[in-house]
């Protein structure tokens, strides 16, 4: 009797390991990682295909993005609903850094900050050469009531480098007529600032996707300088110390994958808008590195 028991014990185990092995090596098998992303990336859809190429190493994962503003991400990284979260404000990703929420990351790209408005730049920023000075002009045209600023209005990362730009101006908009908050993602304030045919900060990606397809008759490109350092644009990426198991396995596969895969960046945006839309970061790490630490401290 005891011979038959250890028996059938031992049949019900292998037919569990099995129908487990199985399930593991099924290619219906997915691993899922959750990954909170900043707009901007997602819009371009660089990270669609940055997940394309990334499940051709890895057939096994799907990348599932949420796409809100970098202070959404970091909050629902807080709460532990995220693996990892891909953001650009330095100054609230240090805030989270320093609560132990995230843990160090990588900065795997850059760009810059631009300002679009209507085609008849009432506030004259066109020719100028330095950010400040730009939003200075702004505001002293806003206030005699002949433009308007769009503001995101949303604790992005665009938003976050917005005010810092107005502080560095020792200006103060909030609550002026002319300054409008958007409370939405950048989409939809460069919408909005183009039906008002007034100014917004904007990251270059999103703005050349909605212009291509039309959607932005009334902007154009009025201040863009990548040797202006105030308006530099930089991604980093982290882990999520709550994230555990398989999906934490992945999810930092998948920053390494970022770190490594230079080239798909840097050529990302080159065919559809005739230039890259993110600079690599693999030959000046340690400047970038450099810039994030100076904005970090806000």
């Amino acid at each position: 009797m005891y011979h038959r028991k250890l028996a059938l014990i031992i049949l019900a185990l292998v037919v569990a390991l099995a129908i487990a092995s199985v399930y593991i090596f099924s290619p219906f098998y997915e691993v899922r990682v959750r990954i909170f992303t900043t707009t901007s990336l997602y819009a371009t859809g660089l990270l669609d295909y940055l997940a394309d190429q990334f499940k051709k190493e890895n057939p096994t994962v799907k990348l599932e993005y949420m796409a809100v503003g970098t202070g959404a991400a970091l909050k629902y990284a807080e709460q532990g609903d995220a693996c990892a979260v891909i953001v650009h404000a330095p100054s609230l990703e240090k805030q989270y850094l320093e609560k132990g929420v995230l843990e160090p990351g990588i900065i795997f790209a850059y760009n810059f900050f631009i300002i679009v408005g209507p085609k008849t730049d009432p506030a004259e920023i066109s020719n100028l050469n330095n950010v400040i000075d730009a939003f200075k002009k702004i505001y002293s045209v806003g206030e005699a009531s002949k433009t308007v600023f769009v503001s995101r209005g949303d604790n992005s990362g665009t938003h976050v480098k917005e005010l810092d730009i107005w502080k560095r101006a020792n200006l103060n908009p909030a609550g002026k007529s002319w300054y409008k908050e958007a409370a939405a993602g950048m989409e939809q304030t460069l919408v909005v600032a183009n039906e008002l045919q007034g100014y917004t900060l904007s990251d270059i990606g999103t703005y050349l996707k909605f212009k291509k397809q039309g959607r932005l008759p009334n902007l154009e490109i009025l201040y863009a300088n990548s040797t202006d350092l105030n308006i530099i644009n930089i991604y980093s990426a982290y882990l999520v110390k709550k994230c555990l198991g398989e999906e934490r396995k992945y999810a930092e596969f998948f920053i390494r994958f970022l770190e490594n895969r230079q080239d798909i960046i840097g050529s990302f945006g080159l065919s559809e808008y005739g230039q890259s839309l993110f600079y690599p970061v693999k030959d000046k790490i340690q400047e970038v590195q450099a810039l994030w630490v100076k904005l970090s401290a806000g």
